[in-house]
């Protein structure tokens, strides 16, 4: 290979007639090297003109001139015919150095097509990572800037290694997902797992409670009230969930006794001393309570001026009250308030308690225990979702 230069030229000695480099005896050479004198004149270096007279030394079949065979060799002059002794091939350089230029103009090409491509793709993959970090760009984007307060869907999809089921720095105080009412735990109302999530664990003593530290539920108007329940306690009242803390209750849900067996209920107060006389109850009877994983639902219809009870999605009862009686006091978990003493203490599990500011019709009740209920309201209120 060549860098494209000539090679320098370095003087020969003139041969003496007849015996010059093994070429036969004949006419001394006039252009030095072996060939003949033409109308190109004092060439020199090897290169052939074709505007030459033909070389007397070549016996060509075609009467002296470049055979096709010989131009056919792309680098290469040929000097001599065959019948010539020393007859040889030496480099063309011009043609050499136009191939390495060549050559190398294509090497250039393939690195810059390399480090094209290299940094296209360097490109895609900074920009697959904006997206999977980002989500998506342009108008469709809705999550541009931070927020404080996951969406719904966001807290219902979120992995258990993301998803915290108590506020940061406190484990005693659960997250409200969707508001901004936590619910302290009390000494016997633990946190456990319940499949890749969370639930609060009843040891059924006086103290297995929990509690807001604010009403969450306007009972004077329309709400539904849902969690999913698992009760170890083979007798007594147990309840999910109540609201009140002075003399009486608003409301409660969970087990009581109805004929010498447990049962689901939902009860309201629509007096403020709590006397039997001013209390509603929608009971489930008849169906196992005991060690079964139970999604309870009920709801007060304002303008129907009605309670119900579903459980599992099915509807149990309904009662027409007056009104509710709003309590003062907050929310609480696994107790309610009757006669100034708190009774009822939770003994089992407690997971994916919401609060909604609606009653829940008995299509939707059905829906929402299918999981396929749309469109789907967005709770007030959530704790330990699943």
């Amino acid at each position: 290979m060549t860098d494209g230069t000539n090679p320098p030229s370095s003087p020969q000695p003139e041969p003496a007639p007849g015996s010059g480099y093994g070429f036969p005896p004949g006419p001394p050479a006039q252009n030095g090297y072996g060939y003949p004198a033409g109308g190109g004149g004092g060439h020199g270096y090897g290169y052939p003109q074709f505007d030459q007279q033909p070389n007397p030394y070549q016996q060509e079949a075609d009467g002296g001139q470049w055979s096709s065979a010989a131009q056919a060799q792309p680098g290469f002059t040929r000097l001599a015919g065959p019948d010539v002794p020393g007859a040889s091939q030496q480099p063309d350089w011009e043609a050499m150095a136009e191939r390495s230029d060549a050559e190398r103009r294509k090497k250039k090409t393939k690195r810059w097509v390399l480090g094209s491509t290299v940094t296209v793709l360097a490109l895609l993959a900074g920009g697959g990572t904006f997206l999977l970090l980002g989500g998506k760009g342009g108008a469709d984007r809705t999550d541009a800037k931070p927020s404080t307060q996951a969406s719904p869907e966001a807290e219902e999809s979120k992995s258990p290694q993301v998803y915290t089921a108590t506020v940061a720095g406190d484990d005693t105080l659960l997250r409200d997902s969707y508001g901004q009412t936590g619910i302290r735990l009390g000494p016997d109302l633990k946190i456990g797992p319940v499949g890749k999530r969370f639930q609060v664990i009843g040891k059924g003593s006086s103290n297995s409670w929990g509690q807001s530290a604010e009403p969450v539920v306007d009972v004077t108007k329309s709400f539904t009230i849902t969690a999913r329940a698992y009760s170890s306690a083979t007798k007594g009242s147990r309840i999910v969930m109540s609201q009140g803390d002075g003399e009486s209750y608003s409301f409660e849900l969970g087990v009581n006794e109805v004929n010498d067996k447990q049962a689901w209920i939902f009860r309201v107060q629509t007096g403020d001393k709590g006397a039997e006389a001013t209390t509603r109850t929608v009971t489930a009877e008849g169906l196992t309570v005991l060690k079964t994983p139970t999604l309870l639902m009920a709801t007060y219809d304002a303008e129907k001026k009605a309670i119900a009870l579903y459980v599992d999605g099915k509807k149990a009862g309904e009662t027409p009250v007056p009104s509710i009686w709003q309590a003062p006091g907050p929310l609480q978990l696994g107790r309610s308030r009757h006669h100034d003493i708190w009774t009822g203490p939770w003994q089992g599990g407690l997971h994916n308690i919401k609060v909604y500011d609606s009653a829940f019709t008995q299509e939707q009740a059905a829906g929402y225990k299918e999981g396929k209920l749309s469109p789907a309201p967005k709770p007030a209120h959530a704790w330990l979702l699943t």
